[in-house]
């Protein structure tokens, strides 16, 4: 949020200052016009940058006391540059690499990016990066966007010598910069001195540091190296110095051939004492470099489903009741680590939580619920007892050992009697459908189903018709709100005849024929085992 500069007893410098920022940014538009009017101004444009960059470093050195927050933005958004329909293409093809933001005026996420864009940018333009930092308003320049692939708002893709990749990192800055860094061929950081040390701890909180006696050559530097470069989203840090090291790692106990994970919580530092190589290195980059209970948020999504630690027990809770829990889960989760994931989720932020609650068919939860996710085995599991740190435990024991069951959503059992078409729910199917001795014609349907309504009266006619059929019953289930681990449908309205003796292998119905044609088709199916099948409807 920009805030205003605060009152100065010299009026009259402010005074200057104002006046030669209103000019400075009257040459910066004058700037873009000439440089959307030809193609051949851009180069220009990069030079007048440069200049009014210089002349902003030149009067924070005079005045940094009257250095504003508004004016530190400004400069961020100077230095990325702004594409249009002229120079694109020059810029793209002239530069070895731009990083390019792809964005709408109306896009409420490309508002929020572009702030920790233009920091990102600032931060590499400080560091000495050669990547070029720019963006393009999509909207407005639809057809240049369109060439560059950019399909969405906002969009990042990193060129490399012309050719595009999209952005696979974290939506901070400081995700920014770790991300562009190793792709442009900068997978470490090397520091050499405590000063440069303590200048980057200012800034950084979450690395993973390796000392090594020399820092080129070595078997174990070499695949620190390599794992940095596969890595995308941890900075990587080496030193051949023993005083920065322990800056960095208070807790050291060795002055050679050291890996360790830096992080801001109550596991903070973490050693590693496995071989040193790349894919090792790596597995305990992924197994640790989450807190121990992860907060879900709208920015880190992305790195949370990604993560290789594919067993994640969510708690849904609000802010003030999950206080009381914080401290029991990190507890438990330090005795599963490398086994399972801790998220919290604020059950109150419906664009987080709602999405999984409507998975388990509590949409309505109010109190905290803790559920839980194998990615690996795309199952599901519900604590269903009071969520208590010992009731969690017990579950999450549970999960890391197999033996908790996969939870599938039901409705409550329903009275079907005189119901000509029986009612299935997620706790009947077994007893009404797979272990019922009858054959069984059976509708699934949801409720947002464009044709299920009309599919549903060809039902009720069937049934009507059938009437008195030995042998036959009527069925729909709503798959919406209904599971069963043997029922997999891939679209709706879908009819299944379950015959019986044959329950493990339905019949599935075409539903594209009229209540005649299913009527002919029950007959054939079940006319040699029934003498009463009906032939005409």
């Amino acid at each position: 949020m920009l805030t205003k500069p605060k009152p100065n007893s010299k009026f009259s410098i402010l005074f200057t200052f104002l006046i030669l920022l209103s000019f400075l940014i009257v040459v910066v538009r004058s700037s873009d016009v000439a440089v959307e009017g030809k193609e051949s101004g851009s180069e220009e444009g990069l030079d007048d940058l440069e200049q009014l960059l210089a002349v902003d470093e030149q009067l924070q050195e005079e005045r940094p006391e009257q250095q504003s927050e508004a004016e530190t933005v400004s400069k961020a958004q100077r230095i990325v540059v702004e594409l249009n329909g002229d120079n694109t293409k020059k810029l793209i093809d002239g530069n070895e690499y731009v990083m390019v933001l792809g964005y709408a005026p109306w896009c409420a996420r490309s508002a929020e990016l572009m702030p920790r864009f233009a920091e990102a940018a600032t931060d590499l333009k400080e560091i000495g990066s050669s990547v070029l930092m720019a963006k393009i308003d999509g909207e407005r320049y639809s057809k240049v966007a369109s060439q560059l692939e950019i399909k969405g708002f906002p969009t990042l893709l990193l060129f490399v010598n012309g050719t595009s990749q999209s952005y696979t990192g974290g939506f901070s800055s400081e995700e920014i910069v770790i991300w562009v860094q190793k792709k442009t061929g900068v997978p470490t950081i090397k520091l050499d001195t405590v000063d440069k040390a303590s200048g980057f701890l200012k800034k950084h909180h979450t690395f993973i540091l390796g000392l090594f006696e020399k820092s080129e050559g070595s078997s174990g530097h070499d695949e620190f190296v390599k794992a940095a470069s596969l890595d995308n989203e941890i900075q990587f840090v080496e030193t051949s110095s023993s005083d920065v090291a322990k800056l960095l790692f208070p807790n050291l106990q060795t002055n050679n051939g050291f890996v360790g994970l830096v992080k801001t919580e109550a596991e903070k530092y973490t050693a590693y004492d496995g071989s040193l190589q790349a894919e090792n290195i790596l597995e305990f980059l992924n197994s640790n470099k989450f807190p121990l209970v992860t907060k879900l948020t709208d920015t880190n999504t992305v790195r949370v489903y990604a993560s290789p630690v594919k067993l994640q027990v969510m708690v849904f809770s609000k802010s003030d009741d999950f206080g009381s829990l914080a401290q029991p889960l990190e507890d438990i989760a330090r005795k599963f680590i490398s086994k399972l994931m801790l998220i919290y989720i604020d059950i109150s932020n419906e664009n987080l939580a709602m999405p999984f609650l409507t998975l388990f068919g509590i949409e309505d939860a109010k109190k905290t619920v803790v559920a839980a996710f194998d990615n690996n085995l795309n199952s599901k599991f519900l604590l269903e007892s009071d969520p208590s740190p010992s009731n969690i435990e017990e579950f999450c024991f549970g999960l890391a050992h197999g033996t908790v069951s996969p939870y599938y959503k039901s409705q409550p059992i329903p009275d079907n009697q005189n119901a000509s078409v029986v009612a299935v729910v997620g706790r009947t199917f077994d007893e009404l459908v797979l272990k019922s001795s009858e054959n069984v014609l059976l509708e699934v349907h949801t409720p947002w189903c464009i044709n299920c309504e009309a599919l549903s009266k060809q039902v009720e006619k069937l049934s009507k018709h059938f009437q008195g059929f030995e042998n036959l019953v009527f069925a729909r289930i709503d798959a919406s709100a209904n599971e069963h681990p043997k029922l997999t449908v891939d679209d709706y309205p879908t009819i299944l005849l379950y015959k019986a003796g044959e329950k493990e292998n339905p019949l599935k119905l075409s539903t594209k024929s009229s209540a005649k044609e299913m009527a002919v088709l029950i007959n054939k199916e079940l006319k040699s085992k029934d003498p009463s099948a009906k032939d005409e409807l």
